[in-house]
């Protein structure tokens, strides 16, 4: 089994890479072929719109072919079983380089004569989605909107599930920065309970099977 994680995270060691290096280190356990991408390391943009993936008669329908730094990134994706994204939430939203991603990975299976899709594979998708708000809050007023957001991922034909984890820790010392609609001593509290039950979920996350 493939299964490749993305973290959309400009931090390469913090809540969103903790918690998909704890994914993998599930899979890794699980005896999955595993491979990690640091989005912000590569050159590349959203879709481009050239239309190539839906030029009549290419042999391969369900292809990026703008080549840039994500270009071999897509090739390895779509051999994949299971997708692993993570991303912290900026503005109600997944980061920038996320989106990109997205745009890149599901507009090629999207077919325009009958909205179905060109993937003959199947790969579940599952995203880990950090961010400093309370669940409350997420739910009340985040999840069906980032829910949406990440629906495109259907067009691989698998599941698409979301994980979040609410409340996270920002930076290791509150005290030197302008942060004082927060109060360190709860993040870190909280960061020392609920987040280090949220690194066991994602170890299982990384091992589960798809079916």
């Amino acid at each position: 089994m493939k299964k490749i994680f993305i973290n959309g995270s400009p931090r390469k060691n913090w809540n969103t890479a903790k918690l998909l290096k704890s994914a993998e280190e599930g899979a890794k356990a699980a005896g999955a072929e595993t491979t990690f991408i640091n989005l912000y390391d590569l050159i590349f943009t959203g879709c481009r719109s050239c239309m190539a993936c839906k030029r009549k008669g290419i042999s391969e329908p369900c292809k990026c072919y703008w080549k840039d730094g994500l270009y071999p990134v897509l090739e390895e994706v779509y051999k994949a079983d299971h997708l692993v994204i993570g991303s912290p939430v900026y503005f109600s939203e997944p980061t920038a380089m996320v989106r990109a991603f997205l745009e890149r990975v599901t507009f090629p299976p999207l077919s325009y004569n009958d909205y179905s899709s060109t993937f003959k594979g199947k790969i579940d998708t599952d995203v880990i989605l950090t961010m400093n708000i309370p669940e409350k809050m997420y739910k009340d007023a985040y999840e069906e909107r980032i829910k949406a957001f990440f629906e495109p991922f259907n067009y691989l034909n698998g599941e698409t599930r979301l994980h979040p984890v609410c409340d996270t820790l920002q930076v290791s010392d509150y005290s030197k920065y302008d942060m004082a609609s927060f109060s360190e001593e709860h993040k870190k509290e909280v960061h020392d309970t609920s987040f280090q039950d949220s690194l066991k979920v994602a170890y299982e996350i990384g091992g589960m099977q798809s079916v």
